[in-house]
Formats: structure tokens, sequence, C-alpha cells
């Protein structure tokens, strides 16, 4: 199986200063672990991607929340929210990351991978149509979705799986009346942003297509497999994708100070093997995986690489 790693120099460029949990270090340490496992490094294809266009994002974003995050940038602001920092290269490595995203769905319809992983940074999928908010600027996920469907006629309907630990508000919110796109968040509930309960299952035409899984603090990593592998099913009961993405949030692991679930590496990896399994049935196993959440550096990396290993597996 051939999996693609996308990923930009310029996703450590965006800063967020001193204690902030969303640091260019976390860019640095997934690709440093990806990059010591050899036979994993050497059997995937590494894609440098170019930036989203102003277009692109709009399809996913309003016009003046584009305008917003580009004129924050150029005047110097150094925040948007009292979570979400900005430096001077924000502008620029939130349309890559957005970018990274768009270049992994064109990677795999094109036949150069069946799958990717984005290790881009700033993360996505807090940031609403109208809004940036926790520590997300653009929604590289929703981006990419609504750029697969636009561009690729075999692309109708897509599913997005989003097991970080903090509900994916953002790209709920874009998607909720859409009933090409059925959406899946498994999550630590309540916890931020306060949404994600099991009551919000979509609106007007996309009623039934927002299946959210809130998950207590401190459940079980067997139980919440249990649940996922539950989940996956309930969805393709309802929903043939023809592409799958993941909002891989790795803050799930029981060893991450944003969250307290209880998750480990080899639980990542059999979360990505039912997505794969699901994914070579419905889809010819396009999958497109991008980084959102992960915030222990002690560990981070050693999961990612368990992640992009079942991947290319």
């Amino acid at each position: 199986m051939k999996t693609a790693i996308v990923h930009h120099p310029i996703y450590q460029k965006h800063e967020t200063g001193p204690g902030h949990p969303e640091t260019p270090e976390r860019y640095r340490t997934v690709i440093e672990a990806l990059k010591s496992d050899g036979p994993l490094w050497s059997s995937i294809i590494e894609i440098t991607p170019e930036k989203a266009g102003q277009g692109v994002v709009q399809a996913a974003h309003t016009k003046e929340h584009f305008r917003r995050i580009e004129n924050a940038v150029a005047n110097g602001l150094d925040r948007l929210d009292s979570d979400t920092v900005i430096s001077m290269a924000s502008f620029d490595a939130a349309l890559y990351a957005a970018g990274g995203a768009i270049t992994a769905v064109d990677a795999i319809m094109q036949g150069e991978a069946e799958n990717a992983f984005v290790a881009a940074r700033p993360p996505g999928h807090h940031a609403t149509a109208e809004h940036a908010m926790g520590f997300c600027l653009f929604n590289n996920v929703a981006v990419a979705a609504r750029y697969a469907q636009n561009k690729y006629k075999e692309i109708n309907r897509v599913a997005i799986i989003d097991w970080d630990v903090h509900h994916g508000n953002g790209t709920q919110g874009i998607f909720y009346s859409d009933p090409s796109v059925f959406f899946f968040s498994m999550h630590q509930y309540p916890w931020y942003p306060g949404t994600g309960s099991r009551g919000e299952t979509g609106q007007g035409k996309g009623l039934g297509t927002t299946l959210n899984v809130p998950m207590k603090a401190f459940t079980k990593a067997r139980d919440q497999r249990s649940t996922f592998e539950s989940a996956i099913e309930e969805m393709a009961s309802k929903a043939t994708p023809d592409i799958i993405f993941i909002s891989a949030g790795f803050d799930a692991h029981l060893a991450d100070p944003l969250g307290q679930l209880q998750l480990e590496d080899t639980d990542f990896a059999a979360l990505t093997r039912v997505v794969k399994d699901w994914a070579a049935e419905a889809c010819a196993g396009r999958i497109v995986s991008c980084l959102e959440g992960g915030y222990n550096l002690q560990t981070l990396g050693e999961t990612v690489r368990s992640h992009v290993a079942e991947l290319s597996a």
C-alpha cells in the first residue's frame, strides 16, 4: 500500500510563544519520529505541498474570515482569541496546511498514493466557516473535502472521522446541513468546546449525517475502541463514501496534558485499521489523515509513527 507523507518546513514557522501547547516542536517531533523508522520512511512517498488558493479556502470559509486572518497577520496582531495565537508566518502556514490536505487528495486521486498523512500545523477542526478558534485558523479537512468534491467527478460522498479528544465543532458546523458529507466525532464530553452531544445529528437535508459519540473522562481504551467500531458500522450502514478523511488528533492519548481519555499507541493503530478496512470496502482505500491535536512531545512522535505504519501496512 502506497502511503504519502505531506509536509512543509513552514509548518514549524507558525510561532505560538512560550508555554503554548500547540508548539512548532510538534511538527519536528512527528517528522523526526517518522524518519527514525528507516523501513517505514523508505517505503512512503514524501510530498511537499503548495499553498491553498483563496477561492479553494473560501469553499469552506467566508470571504470575511479569510480576510480577517490575512489582515490580523499583516497588522502584526499576536492572537485571534485567548487560545489562538498567530505570528508573522501564520497566514502562510495556514494556507500551506490547507494546501497539504489538498495535495494529499490530488496524490490519491491521481494514483500516486492510496492514502496519505498530512503533518500540518496549525490544526483545523475547530475553525468554523466564520471564525478561528481552538488553535485553528482554517479547517484543513473541510477545505480538502470541498476541494475533492469540486475537482473530481468521482467524489460525491465524503466521510470525515474525527477522533481528537476535543469535538470537531468547526467541521460539524460547516457540513451540518449537507447530506453529501457524513461527519463522525468521538471525543471527551463534556470538554472543550462544549459541543458534540448525541443529540447533534445534522439539520435540514443533512439530518442524520452527523454522528457524535461523546466519551466520559477516563473511559477505558477497550471500551472506546469497541464504541468506535460500532460507530463505523453504523456509518457504513448509512453511507458509502468516495473518500474518507481523518481528523487525526492524538490528544486522546492517556499521557496527553489536554485530555483525560486512555488510548495508547496500539489503540490508535487499531482505530486506523478499522478505518482502513472500511475504506477498502467503500472507496478503494482512499484515506486522507490530517494531524489535529496531540500535545505530549514525549509520546506524540511514536503515536503518529504507529498510525502511519498502520496506514502503510
